[in-house]
């Protein structure tokens, strides 16, 4: 292939890819219109959640689902605290990691999110961490930083840090 044919090439596959990622963004995005989390941004929120707090999180399954629900009710309270043009990067990140095409390039996810084992979801995220593309590296430098905010936010968590709680004055 001569070099000006893989140069098209290339030009109509990123503008095709802009084109439906834009699409899938339109029609699902990874926000409702009040700022909360749409079901497809909950679902990649609760697998990084999963995936980054391995070890933080209650074993026990009851006890696990709540401590993952109030991990979403606390996102959901700081993505509406978050200014509108951050809101519109998240949604469309989120919508982006949860489009199949999406969970492919950017993740490396061939499963979905709530189908994957911990082992794949934290394998995922690794390759996301260490990628050379800085996109990548950035995806998930926002998923684990809200994840890791949003759950040791609640004071129930401290215990865990060996932080004793603010002093009292």
């Amino acid at each position: 292939m001569q070099r000006r044919s893989l140069l098209k090439l290339g030009v109509a596959s990123a503008a095709v890819l802009a084109v439906a990622g834009a699409g899938t963004a339109w029609i699902t995005p990874g926000l409702l219109s009040d700022g909360r989390l749409a079901p497809p941004g909950r679902a990649v929120f609760r697998a990084a959640g999963t995936a980054i707090l391995e070890g933080s999180l209650p074993v026990a399954p009851p006890a696990r689902e709540h401590a993952l629900d109030g991990l979403l009710e606390r996102i959901d309270a700081l993505v509406v605290a978050l200014p509108p043009h951050v809101q519109k990067e998240l949604s469309l990140l989120l919508a982006t990691l949860a489009s199949p095409p999406g969970r492919r390039l950017m993740a490396g996810l061939q499963t979905g999110w709530a189908e994957a084992p911990v082992a794949q979801l934290q394998k995922a995220l690794q390759s996301m961490r260490v990628s050379t593309l800085s996109l990548r590296q950035q995806a998930y430098h926002a998923l684990h930083d809200i994840v890791g905010g949003a759950y040791f936010s609640d004071a129930q968590t401290w215990a865990q840090l060996g932080y004793p709680g603010p002093i009292k004055i």
